[in-house]
């Protein structure tokens, strides 16, 4: 009896040890030592928390069979005289291991899918340039009401909305040869068949079933790619993770390189990192949707996690998102732009008095010289004519 115990009792504990051992039990030792049995048992039950957290015991909880996609968080004991005699291992889900899951799922899925054939290129571009066009918190699947936030939103505004402004932008600059499309995160409203924000567990109005949501989200990036194409030799295409769809980010990602697999010209800047960065001739360029650390902290995380690039490089620039309104502020060698959003106020943002200018940009980088040129796009100037039914 709680000879398991002794190496990690103190020597008070030795002593209550020897008395229950000499008495039998521990009200018996109590009386005899003079002191109150809760004392004691108190004194015991510590020590017996303190020796199971430091030796393996016959129960190896590490063994434990639990789901794929699942892990131990915790395990609970019944001690009964310095014995373990049962346990009750608890589970919660392994986020972690839930996206590689997912994502092994989405690579099966993507196998035998129909690549698309690839386009011709431009006739004329400039070398030199780059374009940035930058679509973030777009919100498809949300459901807005003009009554509450001044304008309305659901999947046939959401379409017609953000491929007229691509459009928009895409004709209004300059015939670049390379263009990066940067889609910041929060493209999707909510991240399953259940309306709510993936990690919060957030309710949010929604527009119809999941599965149209994602037939129109994938149909407007397709648009917006291929709309690219016509302009650009080189399009690289960024789906980044935002706190709204963290699982959706992976399988656009994975479904999108396959579904342009044989078109050289499209490019996935792909990394399971939620940091992202390109490099065009001198000029840096950097991406985090926003919601992991703040856009103040972002140029010294860049110029760590990226030295290479940042040393090779004069001009240099971090794009964010997820506050919805636009926010532009230089530091030390890199300017910080913040994004605004072409989508309407929902509910949670009305309520709590959110109000921004509801906008997208285009930027143009050159090589050595760096920014260039911007062009800005708002829905107004989207015609009600190009609604997609």
């Amino acid at each position: 009896m709680y000879n398991h115990l002794i190496e990690y009792a103190t020597v008070r504990q030795l002593e209550f040890i020897e008395a229950v051992k000499t008495h039998g039990n521990a009200s018996a030792a109590a009386r005899a030592l003079g002191i109150d049995h809760t004392t004691l048992r108190r004194s015991l039950q510590a020590l017996e928390i303190k020796a199971a957290r430091k030796q393996p015991t016959s129960h190896d909880y590490a063994k434990a069979a639990v789901p794929d996609g699942f892990g131990i968080k915790g395990v609970s004991q019944y001690i009964k005289d310095g014995e373990v005699k049962g346990q009750w291992v608890k589970t919660s889900a392994d986020a972690e291991r839930q996206l590689e899951l997912m994502k092994l799922a989405v690579e099966a899925m993507c196998a035998d899918m129909p690549r698309v054939a690839p386009l011709p290129k431009p006739a004329h571009t400039k070398a030199d340039l780059c374009n940035l066009y930058v679509m973030t918190d777009c919100h498809v699947g949300m459901l807005a009401w003009h009554k509450e936030g001044g304008e309305d939103w659901d999947l046939g505004i959401a379409e017609r909305v953000l491929t007229g402004c691509f459009e928009q932008l895409v004709t209004s600059s300059p015939d670049a040869k390379t263009c990066v499309i940067a889609q910041l995160g929060d493209w999707m409203h909510y991240d399953g068949i259940v309306p709510v924000t993936p990690t919060s567990g957030h309710i949010v109005d929604s527009d119809g079933r999941f599965s149209k949501v994602v037939e129109i989200a994938l149909r407007i990036l397709r648009r917006m790619i291929d709309c690219a194409l016509m302009r650009h030799e080189t399009v690289y295409v960024l789906m980044a993770e935002g706190n709204h769809d963290i699982s959706s980010s992976i399988w656009l990602r994975v479904l999108f390189k396959a579904l342009y697999e044989n078109e050289p010209r499209v490019v996935m800047i792909g990394t399971e990192l939620p940091y992202y960065i390109h490099q065009h001739g001198e000029v840096m360029l950097a991406f985090h949707h926003g919601h992991l650390k703040k856009k103040e902290a972002l140029p010294l995380y860049f110029a760590a996690q990226f030295p290479k690039i940042w040393g090779n490089t004069t001009h240099r620039f971090i794009h964010t998102g997820h506050m919805h309104h636009e926010d532009i502020k230089e530091y030390s060698g890199i300017t910080v732009v913040q994004h605004s959003t072409l989508a309407a106020r929902d509910a949670h943002s009305s309520r709590h008095a959110y109000l921004s200018r509801r906008q997208a940009t285009a930027t143009t980088y050159h090589v050595k010289r760096g920014r260039v040129a911007t062009v800005t796009v708002t829905p107004e100037m989207i015609s009600d004519e190009d609604d997609v039914k």
